[in-house]
C-alpha cells in the first residue's frame, strides 16, 4: 500500500508535464467555471493546482464524527475541490445586486445574462430546487414594512441547492472535467512567476515549477491572505474593501418563517443611528445549523442548510462593514485579530444569549440550557462577546436586532443566541481590467480571494469572464 501511494504521488508530481497553456490556481467555483469554459477550446493544455484534497477525500471529523474540531492542517470545510462552496449552504443568488462587485466590470445586461448562463450550468450538473423570492406582491409588502423601521430589504431570487446536494453537483463536475484537464491536489502554490511584467507560470511548495502563458488565480476567501502577499511582491495595486465583522444569530425557525417563506434569505441592510455604519444580514439558513471553520490557526463561525436534513432553528449572520483610514491598510489582519480574541478567551467560537449580553454578564452552560433555543453548534463555548467585539460593533448589532424585531417579532428575545466571531476575509481587491486581468500581463484574478465576488454565482461568473479573455489569447 505504501508503494502504491508513492506511485500516486509520482503520477501527480513527477510525470506531470511542466508546460501548459493555462494554469488555474484553486478549484473553488471561480476555478471550476474557468476550467469548464476553457475546455470548450480543443487542444488547450490546462493545469489546475489545489492545496486541498479531491472531493471524495474531503471530510470534516467535526461534522462526520460529531467530535470537537481537531484543527486539521487544512480545513476541509474551506479547502479542496469545490472550495468553501462544497460545504456551503449552496445558495445561488440570481440577482445582480448581491454576491460581489462584478457590476464594476460588466454591463448590467452582461451580468444578468451571465447569471442565467451560470445557473443553467449548475442545473445541468444536478442543481435543482425551486427559485425563491419570486412572489413580488409579498416581497413588496415585506419591503414596505421593513422600511418603516430603517431597514432596507433587497429582493433577491435564490435557488437553494443545499449543502448535501451541493457536494453531489461538484462530484458531477469533477467527473466531467476528469481527463480534460490535469489536476494536482494537496499542493499549495508558493509563488506566481513573473518575467518582465508578463506571467510565466507558478512554483509550488514542493519546489516544482510549472510554466504557462496564462495564469488564473482563483484562490477563494481562504487564499486571500496569500494572494494579497503575492500581489504586494509583484507590485500590484490593491484597493481595500470594507472589512465585515459580526456574529451569527440563531433562533427558532418559526420566528423567521414569514420572511424565509417569502424570500428564503431575507437580505436586510440597516444604517445604524449612532455610528451611521452599514449593518447587513448575510447567509440566512432556514432550518439549518451553525458550523465552525478553521483556517490559518483561527476559528470562525458560519452556517449551513440542507435539502434532506432540517433543524428547528434558523441562523444568519449580522455583519458590520467598517472602512479604515490611512495609514492602516491591513483589514484582513484586523479581522483575524478580532476572531483570534474569541479563540483566546473561549478556546474557539463563543456563544452568548442576547439577554446575557444586554445584562452585561457572560453566558454559562446553565444559562444556555435554561433558554428556549438549543444551540446547533454544540462545542461553542458559553462566554461574553463584549470582551471580543468592539463596542461600536456590538452597539450596531444590538440596534439592528431591535429593528428586525419589528419585522419578525421574537428576533430580539433574550434567548436568541449570538455566536462569534464571523469574519469575511475578502477585504483586499486587486486592480483589474474588465477581463479581470491584473497589472501583470496574462495574470488574471477571479473569485472571492481577489475581492471581486462573495458568493457562488458571481464567483463562478468571474471564472467564466477570465477564461473567455484567456481564450482570445491562446
Amino acid at each position: 500500500m505504501i508503494f502504491l501511494s508513492a506511485l500516486c504521488d509520482l503520477r501527480y508530481n513527477v510525470f506531470m508535464p511542466s508546460s501548459y497553456d493555462v494554469i488555474i490556481i484553486g478549484s473553488g467555483p471561480a476555478g471550476i467555471f474557468a476550467a469548464l469554459e476553457l475546455v470548450k477550446k480543443s487542444g488547450l493544455k490546462i493545469l489546475m493546482i489545489e492545496k486541498g484534497s479531491d472531493i471524495d477525500q474531503r471530510g470534516c471529523p467535526m461534522i462526520e464524527s460529531q467530535v470537537p474540531c481537531v484543527q486539521c492542517g487544512l480545513c476541509s470545510i474551506l479547502c479542496g475541490w469545490g472550495g468553501a462552496g462544497a460545504y456551503s449552504d449552496g445558495k445561488l443568488t440570481l440577482t445582480p445586486e448581491f454576491g460581489g462587485w462584478l457590476k464594476d466590470y460588466l454591463s448590467a445586461a452582461d451580468l444578468s445574462s451571465s447569471i442565467a448562463y451560470v445557473d443553467s450550468i449548475y442545473q445541468s450538473f444536478g442543481a435543482g430546487g425551486e427559485v425563491h423570492g419570486e412572489d413580488n406582491a409579498a416581497l413588496s409588502r415585506l419591503r414596505k414594512k421593513a422600511a418603516g423601521y430603517n431597514l432596507e430589504l433587497i429582493p433577491a431570487r435564490i435557488r437553494h441547492i443545499g449543502t448535501d446536494l451541493c457536494k453531489e453537483v461538484l462530484k458531477n463536475i469533477r467527473e466531467y472535467l476528469n481527463g480534460r484537464i490535469d489536476v494536482i491536489f494537496d499542493t499549495p502554490v508558493s509563488r506566481i512567476n513573473n518575467n518582465n511584467g508578463m506571467v510565466a507560470g507558478v512554483t509550488t511548495a514542493d519546489g516544482n515549477v510549472y510554466n504557462a502563458q496564462q495564469v488564473i488565480a482563483a484562490v477563494g476567501r481562504e487564499g486571500s491572505s496569500w494572494l494579497s502577499t503575492e500581489a504586494k511582491r509583484l507590485g500590484l495595486s490593491l484597493h481595500k474593501n470594507p472589512v465585515d465583522i459580526g456574529v451569527r444569530v440563531e433562533l427558532p425557525a418559526h420566528i423567521m418563517k414569514d420572511i424565509t417563506d417569502i424570500a428564503y434569505e431575507g437580505k436586510f441592510i440597516y444604517s445604524s443611528r449612532r455610528f451611521r455604519d452599514r449593518v447587513r444580514t448575510f447567509c440566512m439558513n432556514p432550518y439549518g445549523e451553525v458550523v465552525k471553520e478553521y483556517s490559518e490557526g483561527i476559528y470562525s463561525v458560519n452556517g449551513h442548510s440542507y435539502k434532506n436534513h432540517t433543524t428547528d432553528n434558523t441562523n444568519f449572520a449580522l455583519l458590520v462593514s467598517t472602512d479604515f483610514t490611512k495609514p492602516f491598510d491591513d483589514p484582513i489582519s484586523y479581522g483575524k485579530y478580532i476572531a483570534g480574541l474569541a479563540n483566546l478567551i473561549g478556546g474557539g467560537v463563543i456563544v452568548q444569549r442576547l439577554g446575557d449580553l444586554k445584562m452585561g454578564r457572560r453566558s454559562t452552560p446553565e444559562r444556555i440550557t435554561e433558554g428556549s433555543v438549543r444551540p446547533t453548534l454544540e462545542d461553542a463555548t458559553p462566554g461574553d462577546l463584549s470582551f471580543v467585539l468592539p463596542y461600536r460593533h456590538l452597539h450596531n448589532i444590538t440596534e439592528m436586532l431591535e429593528a428586525l424585531d419589528n419585522v419578525a417579532p421574537g428576533v430580539n428575545s433574550g434567548d436568541t443566541l449570538l455566536y462569534g466571531v464571523e469574519v469575511k476575509f475578502y477585504s483586499m481587491k486587486l486592480k483589474l481590467t474588465s477581463g479581470l486581468e491584473t497589472e501583470v500581463k496574462n495574470l488574471f484574478a477571479a473569485g472571492d480571494g481577489a475581492g471581486v465576488t462573495r458568493g457562488l454565482i458571481q464567483a463562478s461568473i468571474s471564472g467564466v469572464v477570465a477564461a473567455r479573455e484567456v481564450m482570445k489569447r491562446v
